[in-house]
Formats: C-alpha cells, structure tokens, sequence
C-alpha cells in the first residue's frame, strides 16, 4: 500500500482576521456616518465603538504578525 504524505501543518488564520476587521471598520465607520447624517446618534456611537474595537483588533494582528507568528 502506498503510504499517505504527511497532512501540512496547521496555519493561523491572522491574514483573514486582518482583512476582516479592516472590513469591519471600514463598513461600520460608513454606516455610522449615514447613521448620523440620518439623524440617529445613539446607533452611531454605538457603531463607532464597534469600530474602534475593531481598529484594536487590528493593531494586535500586526503586531502578532510582525512578531512572526504564522497566518
């Protein structure tokens, strides 16, 4: 019998996490102000604070990247 190659090493998942969130922020950032322009503050705030959740997710991916970890 023909032996299987070995399965390739697991890999992190940081380059989709990066474009995700960047994609986070941008899409809520927009929509906060269409929100806001629209007359509804409180779900713009509330948007920007999930955008700068996002941004700070952002910054940790680079730097866990820069650090060297794989993805």
């Amino acid at each position: 019998m023909d032996e299987l190659p070995p399965p390739a090493p697991p890999r992190s998942a940081l380059t989709l996490r990066l474009w995700l969130a960047g994609f986070g922020v941008l899409l809520n950032a927009g929509a906060a102000v269409l929100l806001w322009r629209a007359d509804y503050p409180g779900l713009a705030v509330f948007l920007i604070v999930i955008a700068v959740g996002l941004v700070v997710d952002f910054a940790w991916v680079v730097h866990r990247k820069r650090r060297g970890d794989p993805g």
